[in-house]
């Protein structure tokens, strides 16, 4: 990667690991699938605007959506919501191992004999930290942040192609236009009061909800797209997924208060440990 495309894509893990972990305090006056809702609606809001549809294309980002943006979101958010951040912010990595196997099944993308080492490493710590004392009865919340990681992969898979045929901001606009009323629709018969956590929630959750809809989606996600349209998934991947446990974990830290445990930083260590001999070797093409 050039010098501008390394650059934009380190800005993506701090404005994610801040936007992730300053979620969980929005959710207390506004429901996972509302606030993602509320984000995705914002996003489409500021951008749809500036890009023309996107004719030929609109099942097909509908499709991406449905997978990336809204099931991905529901799940993820919803675990986070029952889980401490710090812990949520390490089980996201498991994105990195499942978009290898995706690749080799769906984009027939062999992975090296280390890569397979790694995915096993990474698992490995998946099953140390999940044994933290702090996700002592929160399971549903673990299962739920790693289902919604391995969507997010799948997601990515089918995304790619549309980044190499649409600008990645006009994906972005688009698919926030179809996920956001998705997301508020789906909280409205699963949370209902809908107008009552609207009318209820304080001005710093409000302006959570703006950070998400407008720095962390249109901005972040820009970055994102325009990165992964002009290089390999396997030269995005390393600066993205290393540096978002370390902005999740500090601003965990520092924002929320929360005190990780050894077991935490031990099996954060191992998940870490084994993404980088997934992200570290290149990819062989069947």
């Amino acid at each position: 990667m050039n010098f501008r495309d390394t650059l934009l894509s380190a800005l993506v893990p701090i404005f994610l690991g801040f936007g992730f972990v300053i979620a969980k305090p929005a959710m207390d006056h506004f429901p996972p699938f509302l606030l993602m809702g509320l984000r995705f609606s914002i996003a489409a809001a500021i951008l749809v605007w500036w890009f023309p549809i996107p004719r030929g294309f609109l099942k097909k980002i509908f499709i991406v959506s449905l997978i990336a943006n809204t099931l991905q979101y529901a799940c993820t958010y919803s675990g986070l919501n029952l889980i401490d951040a710090s812990s949520a912010i390490l089980f996201v990595q498991t994105e990195v191992p499942f978009g290898v196997i995706f690749a080799y099944f769906l984009l027939k993308e062999k992975p090296t004999a280390r890569s397979v080492i790694g995915i096993a490493v990474a698992f490995i710590g998946v099953y140390l930290l999940s044994g933290s004392p702090n996700l002592e009865g929160k399971s549903i919340g673990t299962i739920l942040v790693i289902i919604g990681s391995a969507i997010w992969s799948l997601g990515q898979v089918f995304t790619k192609p549309l980044t190499e045929k649409i600008n990645p901001l006009c994906l972005v606009a688009w698919m926030a236009l179809f996920s956001g009323p998705l997301l508020i629709i789906a909280s409205a018969i699963f949370d209902g009061n809908t107008i009552n956590y609207l009318s209820s929630a304080t001005f710093n959750s409000w302006i959570i909800v703006i950070y998400l809809g407008f720095i962390m989606q249109p901005i972040t996600y820009g970055c994102w797209y325009y990165v992964l349209k002009r290089n390999p998934i396997y030269k995005v991947m390393p600066i993205v997924t290393m540096g978002l446990p370390l902005t999740g974990l500090l601003a965990a830290i520092l924002l929320l208060g929360e005190e990780p445990t050894k077991r935490l930083f031990v099996g954060g260590a191992i998940i870490l440990f084994g993404i980088a001999m997934i992200l570290f070797s290149k990819p062989k093409k069947k």
